[in-house]
C-alpha cells in the first residue's frame, strides 16, 4: 500500500472531534501546524492498529493571582525539592526562586493594560502517557514540545513527576504573552497540541498517537477528575453515592427502552468506522504484496478486538440486567435439599 494513498475511510475514522483549523491559537500564535503524522497514513493505520499508546494533553486549570500561582508552583515544584525548568534551559531550585518566579509573573499581569480583575496569571497542562514510558523520554519530549508550541512568546516552567508507574509532566504557562497576546486555547487548539506532543514523543523513539476515540471504539467520555475522586471514596464505603452516579443508574432504571436518536447516531458512526477498517483489511490481503496481506490480517484481529460502542447508560443497563438474572438464578436454584448429589 502507498504511504501516499489514504485508506478506504480511514480518513473519518481518524478525522479530529474538532476542526485544528478553526483553532485560535495556530498558526497564528503556536506556528505552523505540523506536518502529517510520522510514516503517512499507513504509519498512523499501523500504529492505531498495534495499539500505540495514546498521548494525554489535559488543561487542569487556571491560577487567579499570585498567592494561588505560589501554591501551585510549591505543589509541582514539590516545595522546591524538584527543579523547574523554563525556557532556554532556565532552572529555578528552591523554594524561594519559586515563590520569586509566581511574585515577577503576577507583576507583569498587574501592569496590563485594561486587565480585568478576574484574569488569570496562568495556565495549568498535564502531558502523560501510560504506564511504562521511560520518564527521561516523556520529560524531553514535554521539553520540545514546550519550547515548539510556546517558546519565545509565552513564558512557562514544567517539571516531571516521576513517582510510581505513571510518569506526567506538570506544564504552567504564564497567560501574559510577552508581545500583550493573551493565552486563549480552544478545543481545536488542544487537539493541536496533542498531536504535537505525540510528534516530539516519536521523534524520541517512543510510540504514541493523538487519535480520537472512535478510531479506538471508544465511545464513552473519560470521567472529569473530580468524579473519579468522588466515585473512589463511594466505593471504598467513605463517603454517599454521587448524585452525577446515582443520577445515572436512576435513568438506566427508569428508562424506556428506546435509544434517542444521538445514542443511535454514536452505534453509525461505530458501525461505519468498523467497516472502513474491515474495507481496508479485505483490500490488502488481496495484494501480491506479502507484507500487505499480513497488514490486512492485523487490521481484521484489530476490528475483532474493538469494545462494544455502548454509552454509560448501556453498561450500566448491562449491569442491571446481569444482577438481575443472577438473582432469579438464585431464587430457581432455592436452597440444598437432603439427598442432592454433590
Amino acid at each position: 500500500m502507498s504511504d501516499l494513498r489514504i485508506p478506504v475511510g480511514f480518513e473519518e475514522a481518524l478525522r479530529p472531534p474538532v476542526d485544528v483549523r478553526r483553532a485560535r491559537l495556530t498558526p497564528a500564535v503556536l506556528g505552523k501546524p505540523s506536518s502529517a503524522p510520522s510514516g503517512g497514513a499507513r504509519g498512523q493505520l499501523m500504529r492505531v492498529v498495534r495499539g500505540a499508546p495514546e498521548v494525554m494533553v489535559k488543561i487542569t486549570g487556571r491560577t487567579r493571582d499570585g498567592g494561588h500561582l505560589g501554591r501551585h508552583l510549591d505543589y509541582i515544584s514539590r516545595n522546591g525539592a524538584l527543579v523547574l525548568e523554563g525556557e532556554d534551559g532556565e532552572r529555578l531550585a528552591g523554594r524561594d526562586a519559586v515563590r520569586a518566579l509566581a511574585e515577577d509573573w503576577a507583576a507583569e499581569l498587574a501592569m496590563e493594560p485594561g486587565r480585568r480583575k478576574d484574569s488569570p496569571v496562568s495556565l495549568s497542562v498535564v502531558l502523560s502517557m501510560p504506564a511504562g514510558t521511560e520518564p527521561h523520554r516523556l520529560h524531553d519530549a514535554a521539553r520540545a514540545f514546550a519550547a515548539a508550541t510556546f517558546g519565545g512568546r509565552f513564558p512557562y516552567v514544567f517539571a516531571l513527576h516521576d513517582e510510581g508507574r505513571h510518569p506526567h509532566v506538570h506544564l504552567t504557562v504564564r497567560m501574559l504573552g510577552r508581545d500583550g497576546e493573551r493565552l486563549n486555547p480552544r478545543k481545536a487548539d488542544l487537539q493541536a497540541w496533542r498531536q504535537e506532543f505525540a510528534r516530539t514523543l516519536r521523534d524520541r523513539g517512543v510510540e504514541a498517537e493523538a487519535t480520537p476515540r472512535r478510531a479506538r471504539g471508544v465511545v464513552r467520555k473519560a470521567d472529569p477528575i473530580a468524579i473519579r475522586k468522588l466515585r473512589d471514596r463511594f466505593t471504598a464505603g467513605q463517603a454517599d453515592m454521587p448524585r452525577v452516579l446515582a443520577s445515572a443508574w436512576r435513568e438506566a432504571v427508569e428508562g424506556s427502552g428506546v435509544p434517542p436518536p444521538w445514542r443511535q447516531a454514536i452505534r453509525s458512526r461505530q458501525l461505519a468506522v468498523r467497516r472502513a477498517f474491515v474495507a481496508e483489511a479485505v483490500a490488502l490481503q488481496k495484494s501480491g504484496d506479502p507484507e500487505d496481506r499480513r497488514f490486512g490480517a492485523a487490521i481484521e484481529r484489530f476490528v475483532r478486538t474493538l469494545p462494544l460502542a455502548e454509552t454509560r447508560e448501556d453498561l450500566l443497563r448491562r449491569r442491571i440486567e446481569a444482577a438481575r438474572d443472577r438473582t432469579l438464578y438464585e431464587q430457581d436454584s432455592g436452597p440444598p435439599t437432603r439427598g442432592r448429589a454433590r
